[in-house]
């Protein structure tokens, strides 16, 4: 029989493969910094090939990382599963989703619970890093992605369709100085969000103000502060209808009366043939009744 690498070693690697990080891997596996870089470079030794590529601070995987951890990393989460299985006496079904966290504060988390109770099996490991389309397959089981349109080697099912909401303080309209014409944009900061680069520039159009620049554009990449930005006062965001709903947050106002049709849509995705897999089609199930179906 073929020998194998130390698991320690294999456990070693897909951690830091995952998180980009040795520091943070070594805190997730208890271990000192040099103590788990001593293990990848026995992996890579055993292998006689190097797995990453040295960066300052950090480390990515090369071609060779690459391939090895898409054929070990999911080897490694069946065992994992299989030793709390033995050890419980529970089946456990480990689901690894990619989430923006807005999406996931708002339209996930008030359902875990509902979704614990039909499935107390199956158990989600969150990952709230952007770019999770790509990460699909890799290191990532399904994503809900937030896109113009998914990428077509991908299982898609669309979530939603939405409106552009212009959303601002409340006191731009209580102010000594109300803010009501769509021109006023010209004064004001306009707040974007990186994956949805094109709400402005749709929500411009749709108001007939191609021309029109606002004083600044602001670019985040997380929804929940460009809220908080927007109700302090610090600049418009333009965002989906959704989030401005499901903020319920007081301090906030929809900004002007025009209907605009968002070119994004939240997307839950997958590679085809994972859709076999019992923990993606519990999850996939469960979330398109929960979030499409009950609202139809």
């Amino acid at each position: 029989m073929r020998r194998l690498p130390p698991l320690t070693a294999i456990e070693a690697f897909v951690q830091v493969a995952r998180t980009g990080s040795v520091k943070a891997a070594a805190q997730e596996l208890s271990l000192s910094a040099p103590a788990l870089s001593r293990r990848i470079q026995a992996l890579e030794a055993f292998l006689g090939k190097p797995l990453f590529e040295r960066r300052h601070q950090a480390v990515a995987l090369n071609e060779d990382g690459e391939r090895l951890l898409q054929q070990i990393a999911p080897v490694l989460d069946r065992l994992t599963d299989a030793v709390e299985f033995m050890t419980s006496g529970t089946e456990v079904m480990r689901l690894r989703l990619g989430v923006l966290p807005l999406f996931a504060s708002q339209r996930i988390f008030p359902h875990l619970a509902e979704l614990r109770a039909k499935h107390p099996q199956l158990h989600l490991d969150i990952d709230t890093a952007g770019h999770n389309m790509a990460r699909v397959g890799d290191g990532l089981d399904v994503a809900i992605a937030l896109a113009r349109e998914p990428d077509p080697s991908l299982y898609a099912k669309r979530l939603d369709r939405n409106q552009v909401y212009a959303i601002g303080a409340r006191s731009l309209l209580d102010g000594p100085d109300p803010i009501t014409n769509p021109d006023q944009m010209s004064g004001l900061t306009a707040l974007i969000h990186r994956d949805m680069p094109d709400t402005f520039s749709a929500w411009r159009h749709a108001a007939g103000l191609d021309e029109i620049e606002p004083l600044a554009i602001d670019h985040f990449d997380s929804g929940a502060l460009m809220l908080e930005a927007a109700a302090q006062g610090l600049g418009v965001a333009f965002m989906h209808a959704s989030h401005f709903d499901e903020a319920h947050d007081p301090r906030l106002v929809k900004l002007f009366d025009i209907k605009v049709d968002s070119p994004y849509s939240y997307w839950f995705v997958c590679r085809p043939r994972a859709m076999q897999q019992k923990p993606v089609k519990l999850f996939h199930d469960w979330l398109v009744e929960t979030l499409i179906e009950v609202k139809a």
